[in-house]
């Protein structure tokens, strides 16, 4: 029950900062926004569904870098130590997780509209294809959190993100292009609750990997 207040308590703190420091989400919108243009521009025609896919899935990618990449690393030192007396590691990080899941499920969800108004939309289940949003914003957001705070303790955060996260979201993307194609029609529906499965045991793996490792990389 403390976990659970303490884990609220942070995503408030979260919203809070984020709404303070709105240059951050403007500058992540501006990204998505100025690639699907230069996507629209350089194609000037519909695309077809698995091109489509791909690009959607590679804008996602990188506005979750931009986006959660700051989780700990724009966190001061002071700030952590402070966090340290008050509150539980597991309590911080899954704070940070929903937050930034939250997040990256807005930043898909505007990607989704946006690109499907300018480049088509080949989506036949709107419904399934946010719900595969939302699973890869729960592991992009799970990834990028738990290297954030890898990151966040070394000298050269960027290139140790990069090294770090490139190995376990490339699963993950593999499997979103694989279930997003089922939700256009362009494949076979026979293998998609084994698919998803594979996709959602990957997330939890990825939260209880973290939860064991976090706790030792806070008493750092």
């Amino acid at each position: 029950m403390k976990t659970a207040r303490e884990i609220w308590y942070l995503l408030q703190k979260e919203l809070v900062l984020e709404w303070r420091q709105r240059y951050a989400l403007s500058g992540i919108l501006l990204y998505v926004l100025s690639t699907i243009f230069i996507v629209y521009s350089g194609f000037q025609q519909k695309l077809a569904a698995p091109l489509w896919n791909v690009v959607f899935w590679i804008i996602m990618l990188f506005a979750s870098v931009n986006a959660v990449v700051k989780s700990f690393v724009q966190e001061s030192g002071y700030r952590q130590l402070y966090y340290y007396t008050l509150v539980n590691p597991l309590a911080l990080l899954m704070a940070k997780v929903l937050y930034n899941t939250l997040l990256l499920l807005f930043i898909g969800l505007l990607t989704l509209i946006v690109f499907g108004m300018v480049a088509g939309n080949p989506v036949e289940q709107v419904g399934m294809f946010a719900g595969i949003i939302g699973l890869g914003s729960l592991g992009f957001g799970i990834i990028f959190t738990f290297i954030s705070a890898i990151a966040a303790r070394t000298r050269h955060s960027a290139t140790l993100m990069a090294i770090l996260s490139f190995p376990l979201v490339i699963p993950v993307l593999m499997e979103l292009i694989k279930l997003s194609l089922t939700a256009m029609g362009f494949t076979e529906s026979t293998g998609i609750e084994k698919d998803v499965m594979i996709l959602l045991g990957i997330d939890l793996m990825l939260m209880g990997l973290a939860m064991v490792l976090f706790p030792f990389l806070w008493r750092d």
